[in-house]
């Protein structure tokens, strides 16, 4: 089959990182007046969620340091509900894989799955709490604030979620994704949450929101009265900043996803596809007619979770799936349709010799192609010579060299083309 040539661009998104994070991060937490709500010596449980957050491990220290600087005790704690395989030597190890250990915290990371009862909601959910934090003098939870990937609402991704469903641990986490599946994810996590907050526990959090580029772009001190409000106005701002694929294309290469990319393993609305395998269900987003995903991220430790979104995968990424995480991951959000198994092949070049007639092209010369590393960095991409005349014009976009041909390797598979640029979790 005759493949098109390629061009290399790259999407100069806004540039909004934060030059000093420790300092910044110092003086948030300050204006918010958090300390001046305990005691001197008091415990402070400090939440940290999963995901590949950029900068976590020394946002997360400063933290840290914060506190102890105002006389109190802090210690980390994994607010992640059922990620690391559901328990708590899991848990921490993915903590650990991003830096974020004793060692190099210099504060305690206590682990447990443990919960306790927080009554409940006006609908009759029951919401837990991390006993560990519970039992602490005031719990803050630093996390990022994004898109969710499988709904659209004004609160999402972010601390609100983390204090239902991270707070919750594994209990909460299957719970809460049994009553959204009715009630909807938006109600079950501003219900959850407003019942945690009843329990005068949350101090508030450290929200974190990144750009287009994956940097830190902004750090804001969330303080508990207003909590919800603010978060509706930081999840507006952070979407506002939001990458996309460069424009609608017949099939987009994914060369790798993963849970430290994404909670649904790549971006739902950067690929416009729904965890229940909806094509195209987001509006002002490119049309995107096929996935083809070549591989999973070292960092997702084997959690397939988001192929049952592609269209072929190779299948190289099915011999890396760890199925048990995968399945608890997919069973507990109740989303069975994300660890489908798709179409697979030995080789790139089948998967993508299956897919290239699947589009509504008779002349295979006229398919358009676009590869990402993957739905986190989106800022180099390579696209097919037939995507350039909609792309001119563009202002964010650049190109950088082509047209190329498309290169296999011996085995037939795609030669590396984004060597240089960091890997998600090491390079954070």
């Amino acid at each position: 089959m005759q493949f098109p040539h390629f061009y290399r661009i790259r999407q100069n998104f806004p540039d909004r990182r934060v030059a000093d994070i420790h300092g910044t991060v110092q003086k948030e937490l300050r204006s918010a007046g958090l300390a001046a709500r305990l005691k001197p010596g008091s415990r402070v449980a400090i939440g940290i969620g999963s995901r590949g957050i950029a900068n976590i491990a020394t946002i997360t220290r400063a933290v840290v340091d914060f506190w102890k600087s105002q006389g109190m005790n802090p210690f980390l704690f994994p607010a992640m509900g059922s990620h690391g395989a559901a328990t708590a030597e899991g848990q921490a190890d993915v903590l650990a894989h991003y830096g974020i250990h004793e060692a190099t915290m210099g504060c305690p990371v206590i682990s447990s799955l443990e919960v306790v009862s927080l009554g409940k909601t006006a609908e009759g959910l029951e919401a837990f709490m991390d006993r560990n934090a519970f039992d602490s003098d005031g719990v803050m939870l630093v996390g990022r604030v994004k898109w969710h990937t499988d709904f659209a609402g004004r609160i999402e991704s972010g601390l609100f979620k983390m204090m239902a469903i991270g707070l919750g641990k594994f209990a909460g986490a299957q719970r809460y994704h049994t009553y959204a599946y009715k009630m909807g994810l938006e109600q079950v996590i501003r219900s959850v949450g407003r019942q945690c907050l009843k329990s005068g526990k949350i101090l508030g959090g450290l929200a974190i929101l990144e750009d287009a580029n994956h940097n830190t772009g902004q750090l804001t001190a969330v303080p508990v009265e207003g909590m919800e409000q603010r978060e509706e106005e930081l999840l507006a701002l952070v979407k506002s900043w939001m990458g996309h694929i460069p424009c609608d294309v017949d099939i987009l290469i994914l060369d790798e996803i993963g849970k430290n990319i994404s909670g649904a393993g790549m971006d739902t609305k950067v690929v416009n596809r729904s965890v229940t395998g909806l094509y195209n269900p987001w509006p002002n987003t490119p049309v995107i007619e096929r996935v083809f995903v070549r591989d999973i991220s070292d960092v997702s430790y084997g959690n397939g979770v988001g192929l049952g979104m592609a269209d072929a995968v190779c299948d190289r990424l099915l011999n890396k799936i760890d199925w048990v995480p995968t399945r608890i991951n997919s069973l507990t959000a109740s989303t069975p349709a994300a660890i489908r198994t798709p179409m697979h092949f030995p080789t790139d070049r089948e998967c993508l010799e299956a897919l290239m007639p699947t589009v509504g092209r008779f002349d295979m010369s006229e398919v358009t192609l676009c590869r990402i590393r993957n739905t986190m960095q989106l800022n180099h991409c390579l696209v097919s010579d037939n995507l350039l005349p909609r792309l001119q014009g563009k202002p964010h976009i650049e190109v950088l060299e082509g047209p190329f041909p498309i290169e296999f390797d011996q085995e037939g598979n795609l030669t590396e083309v984004f060597r240089g640029q960091p890997e998600m979790a090491h390079a954070h």
